[in-house]
């Protein structure tokens, strides 16, 4: 909670200006791993959320082999979101299309608590930083909290249609976005309650910073602001022409406690200085087709997932086109570019290695090397796109979820470091 205590790795200056670094790619990735993505609603991927395939049927397909430990099959349509409990690593819980969250065990797949009560698709799931309670939030905006436990519903709330949830990470407080814009605070479970006004469009994405006292949040114009939870009030908004061109899609906070990462539709990464505000510099992610590929450089894009390392100065970025790019933010230059065989959704990076596990489209996860842009290993087993992806605290498990109603655990081995 002390920022004092956190090293910054970087200088950051009044002279810090933006730059925006253009990069040459591969050719462009086969038409088939997009294949219907046209008339996906794209606004679905929200951070902890997804999409609903409309047409399922045509879209599931065998894979290869598969190579989960387990597979959650209780859901009866997509499954949006998953995650582990962080202090057991015991329990997983899933929302999904059918109206329902579970609360299972990863081991065995056994159902401990079925959530009822949400009126549309959960897409929103969370455990609180010690476990002693578990969130759950839909599409049309109710919020329900529950004490693991007991097993018991302690806590609900409805506001407008949500867009995404967060535990604080050392306080049982809960925060959540809307599509009228609107950031909430709540105590759990007194319910004490704070609004933090927003830009008259929808916030679509929010992280608590690591001191715990501020947090950032995009929003679908482009801009992006830093508040003080405390005072409920914005310290910075980054609007204009430093914001994005498009909607914000994602988020990450560096463990530096300074730097801010955002991803958009419109193709970029800024990384921001949360302490004044200013942009130190813009990342362009877009995939370069020839021009022969007219097709390709049509098809819609937009950066889905962006990831601090926990150990190195580099960020990821991945792409709904299916570009993965490693950063420097010491020198602001890409590291590698690589092209992933499908688009990405979901990334997160090892916990002490410079490794990232991809989520993508084809229902693949894959495990790349950061140093030197190469796939180290895979994991097959979906039918359909991968919505969600989450590893367990102690590294030992991975779990995904995808269109093709399911989760899949998967046993993780240390990657070489």
């Amino acid at each position: 909670m002390d920022p004092s205590n956190i090293e910054d790795t970087f200088e950051l200056n009044e002279e810090d200006i933006e730059e925006v670094i253009e990069f040459n790619n591969s050719p462009s990735q086969p038409e088939a791993l997009a294949e219907g993505m046209e008339d996906m609603d794209l606004d679905q991927y929200d951070g902890d959320g997804g999409v609903e395939d409309e047409d399922k049927e045509n879209s599931t397909s065998l894979p290869l082999r598969d190579d989960a430990d387990l597979v959650f099959t209780e859901h009866k349509g997509s499954v949006f979101c998953v995650q582990a409990d962080p202090v057991k690593c015991e329990f997983a819980v899933s929302g999904g299309e059918d109206d329902l969250a579970y609360l299972w065990k990863i081991d065995s797949g056994q159902v401990v608590l079925k959530c009822t009560g949400h009126k549309d698709s959960v897409t929103q799931v969370a455990f609180s930083h010690d476990s002693q309670y578990l969130a759950t939030g839909d599409m049309s905006g109710i919020i329900k909290v529950w004490k693991v436990d007991t097993k018991v519903e302690i806590w609900s709330f409805e506001c407008t249609d949500l867009e995404w949830l967060r535990w604080h990470h050392c306080a049982h407080i809960l925060l959540a976005g809307t599509v009228d814009g609107e950031m909430w605070m709540w105590k759990i479970p007194g319910g004490d309650c704070k609004t933090f006004q927003g830009q008259g469009c929808t916030c679509s994405e929010g992280r608590i910073l690591p001191d715990g006292k501020r947090a950032c949040t995009g929003y679908d114009d482009g801009t992006v602001k830093i508040w003080d939870l405390k005072e409920g009030s914005p310290l910075h908004s980054i609007s204009g022409h430093d914001a994005h061109d498009g909607a914000i899609t994602c988020i990450d906070c560096h463990p530096d406690n300074v730097m801010v990462v955002t991803g958009s539709v419109d193709v970029t990464a800024k990384v921001i200085n949360s302490n004044n505000g200013k942009v130190v510099t813009t990342f362009n992610c877009k995939k370069q087709s020839s021009e022969t590929d007219a097709s390709a450089a049509e098809k819609e894009d937009s950066v889905e997932a962006v990831g601090c390392s926990p150990n190195n100065p580099y960020l990821a970025t991945g792409t709904l086109a299916g570009s993965l790019c490693f950063w420097d933010l010491t020198k602001q230059t890409v590291r590698q570019q690589c092209d992933n065989e499908a688009g990405i959704v979901r990334l997160k990076w090892d916990n002490t290695s410079p490794m990232v596990y991809t989520g993508s489209l084809d229902g693949t996860v894959r495990l790349w090397d950061a140093r030197t842009g190469k796939t180290e290993a895979q994991w097959m087993g979906h039918g359909a796109e991968i919505l969600d992806l989450t590893i367990s605290r102690d590294g030992n498990h991975l779990l995904t979820s995808s269109s093709d109603e399911t989760v899949r655990v998967y046993s993780l081995h240390s990657p070489d470091r």
